[in-house]
This record gives structure tokens, sequence and C-alpha cells, in this order.
């Protein structure tokens, strides 16, 4: 009875209005501290030299302009780099999802010796920062003459060892376990082995913690500079890679040896070129967000 009646005192304070509109101010704070970053990058991109050092134009250019981004394609080279990210970031976010929740699956269903001292080893993983692995993995992957090819991402992927995978098996892990076994049960009775329980019915029921471990190794192997450009090289010029040499490559593609400022890099060519660079992502989570914000909601990563 207790609990009840605080749980309907709790309930009635945050009806209260003043207690709805501090809430709301707080969330719109939080909301505007995000976007700000966003919103500035846009809108600098489309400004003209005359908007960025006017004083008075903050926000809403005078005058819109899509010569930043033409010029950013062109130094970025983006329609060589954009292919280029597409398949290294995806084909290793493919494999690494399917994999990682197919370890989730085994380490959720089976049992068998030191099985949580395995789940804390593997979740040790994660604490080790990549730098510290930087020098072996070249050294594993330059004897195996994978350097300056896809196969030095699709590999660990494969093997379970992708980018922060322990992250992803985690998180499946935690949805394997509200799955009722009642189906698994079920479909052993009806023939099915380990494996086909797996595809046939856990990875249907799994669709949005699918999709959400999808995005975030999209994401990271999108954004992967370090460990991409060591053991990639320059064979495989990515848009992040592109993007961390564009002010030198600016300065060769438009030399300011005439003193003209409209060959001068400024921050709307900067701005235009970073919008290049993450625009593919903002699209992919804006058809799957759906997917992504029920997954959040189940799988518990948001607290629950």
């Amino acid at each position: 009875m207790k609990d009840k009646s605080f749980h309907f005192s709790y309930y009635k304070h945050f009806k209260d209005p003043a207690t709805k509109t501090i809430i709301y101010i707080v969330l719109i704070g939080i909301g505007y501290a995000y976007l700000y970053p966003l919103l500035y990058m846009i809108t600098t991109s489309f400004m003209t030299v005359d908007d960025l050092v006017n004083s008075t134009v903050v926000w809403i250019p005078t005058k819109l302009t899509i010569e930043n981004f033409r010029r950013a394609w062109t130094v970025l080279d983006a329609t060589k780099a954009l292919f280029n990210s597409v398949y290294t970031s995806t084909l290793p976010a493919l494999l690494q999802t399917l994999v990682t929740a197919l370890i989730a699956y085994g380490l959720s269903r089976f049992e068998f010796p030191l099985k949580r001292l395995w789940i804390v080893l593997m979740l040790a993983t994660f604490l080790i920062p990549t730098q510290v692995t930087l020098v072996t993995k070249y050294m594993l992957f330059s004897q195996l003459r994978l350097t300056g090819t896809i196969f030095s991402s699709i590999l660990p992927a494969t093997l379970g060892q992708g980018i922060r995978s322990a992250i992803f098996i985690l998180m499946y892990y935690n949805f394997f376990n509200m799955l009722p076994k009642a189906f698994d049960e079920a479909a052993e009775l009806d023939g099915a082995n380990s494996f086909q329980i797996f595809y046939k019915i856990i990875l249907p029921l799994s669709l949005p913690a699918i999709v959400t471990a999808f995005i975030f190794s999209l994401v990271w192997y999108w954004n992967e500079t370090l460990l991409s450009g060591l053991l990639m090289g320059n064979n495989i010029k990515t848009l992040p890679l592109a993007l961390r040499d564009f002010v030198a490559r600016y300065a060769v593609l438009f030399p300011t040896a005439d003193g003209s400022a409209a060959n001068r890099i400024n921050e709307g060519i900067r701005m235009a070129a970073t919008m290049i660079t993450i625009l593919p992502l903002l699209v992919t989570y804006l058809i799957l967000q759906r997917y992504f914000v029920e997954s959040l909601e189940r799988t518990g990563i948001t607290g629950e």
C-alpha cells in the first residue's frame, strides 16, 4: 500500500505544470547543446565569403551559395572517397553485426566451463585502448600481407575482433536473455538444430538489436582514421581520411599565390567538407531510426 501511494505521489508531482515546465526547459537546453554544432555547420557551409567576414551575419546567410560544396567535393575527391568509405565501412559492419550476434547467442543459450570468466575477459578487451595494440596489429597484418587492403578490416570483423565488438556481444547477450527459451524448445521439438533456431527464429526477433548494432558499427568503421590509416595507408582513401588531409590538399589545388581571397580556405569550405563526410551517416540513421529507438527501449542500453 505504501509503494502504491509513493508511486501515486511521484506521478502527481511530475504532472505539476511548474515541474513539467522545468523539465521541458532542461530538455530543450540539452537538445540545443547537441544540435548547435550541426546547425552551425549547415548554415556556415552555405555562406559566401562576404557573409563570413560580416559580423552582422550569424545564422541566416544573405545569399546562399553551393560553391563551398563544389570546392570541398573536388578537394576531397569525394566520388572516389565516398565509394571507398561505403564499402570499407559497410562490409566490416555487416560482418561484425552478424558474427557478434552468433557469439552472443552461444553465450546466452549454452552452458560450458568457466563461462562467466570468458565473458569477463571478453568485456575486458574493450578497456584496452586501440593505441596499445597498433604496433602488434600492423606487424601481424604485414606478415599476412594484408596491409593496404580492405581485408585488414574484414578479417577482424569476421573473427569477432572488430571495432568495439565486446559492446555488441554484451548488447546481444542481454537481448537474447530476454527472449523466452520456449521458442528454442518448440523449434527443437520440430527437429531444428541450434543454427537453424538462430537464423530462423532468434535473428528475426532481434531485428531492432541488429539494426542498432549495425548503425553503431557503421559509424565507428566510417569514422576510424587511426587504424585504417595505418593498415590501409593511401591505397584506400576514405572520406574521413580525406578530411584529415583536407587543408594540405586544398593548398595544392587552390594556391593563394595571387593573393585572391576567393582562393583562400575559409570556414564555409571547411564546414561543407565536414557536411559531405557526415551526410551519409545522417541519412542512414534517418532511415533506420525507428528500429534504433525500439532497440534502445528493449535492450536496456538506456539503463532500464
